[in-house]
């Protein structure tokens, strides 16, 4: 699903023509037109994607390694291959090598620090769902509000919620692009279930079809926040409900 609304916002948001888009995603011209016909392809049924190795019980070994290099100079670092040597000659490993260069990128990504600027272009967006005690015929109860920020101009949306489901997700944003009276080019939003279905061994994230066909059909982009890094989302984390 998440190929199906690349190729429509490349074509209807960033204007390609539907040769180079074939050309670009591998795919047949009539193909690309019939994406563009449909916000949601008819009968469509997602795949699982294919399981990976593991490397079991040389994983402690290998963040170990990892681990100890911090404190030493870049270039007398350990590099994939020679941890995969080094597993091989002194842990008895038999498996690949490719899995073991897999695990070392993705371990080594995950460590890097990465900082989100204070600056904010126009068109860009920031969504959290949060939660509030509220009055409801003199009884308080708890609320699921979901807020849409456009830290740019300060303008945003609420609306609450009795939970936090897909379909008060999916409600929210229908709601926000209704208020703001458009839909905005990007928006943030930090890893919730209900868009992000998994976070891969490299850092990229698998997208739930609910949120997949929300992008299809309103062809915006998205980001997402560092795991257990709210500040990265600090305009609409702010906001006083």
């Amino acid at each position: 699903m998440e190929i199906y609304g690349r190729i429509r916002r490349a074509v209807l948001v960033e204007g390609k023509s539907e040769r180079a888009v074939a050309r670009e995603f591998g795919v047949a011209r009539e193909t690309v037109r019939k994406m563009l016909r449909y916000a949601v392809p008819p009968g469509y049924r997602r795949k699982e994607p294919p399981k990976r190795p593991k490397l079991g019980p040389w994983l402690g070994v290998i963040d170990a390694i990892l681990e100890d290099d911090k404190n030493h100079p870049k270039k007398q670092r350990h590099t994939a291959k020679r941890i995969f040597e080094r597993l091989r000659a002194e842990h008895a490993y038999t498996g690949g090598y490719t899995i073991v260069k897999d695990y070392v990128r993705a371990a080594t990504l995950r460590c890097r620090e990465m900082f989100v600027p204070l600056t904010h272009a126009a068109g860009t967006a920031q969504a959290d769902f949060g939660e509030a005690l509220v009055l409801v015929g003199g009884e308080e109860r708890k609320a699921h509000y979901f807020a849409i920020d456009l830290p740019h101009s300060d303008d945003c949306f609420v609306r609450a919620f009795p939970a936090e489901t897909t379909e008060a997700f999916l409600e929210g944003h229908v709601q926000a692009f209704a208020y703001f009276g458009g839909v905005p080019t990007t928006i943030l939003y930090d890893n919730t279930k209900l868009a992000v279905a998994r976070i891969l061994g490299d850092g990229t994230r698998q997208k739930t079809r609910a949120f997949s066909e929300l992008q299809s059909h309103y062809l915006f982009a998205e980001k997402f926040g560092r795991p257990a890094k709210g500040n990265d989302k600090g305009k609409v984390e702010g906001l006083d409900v």
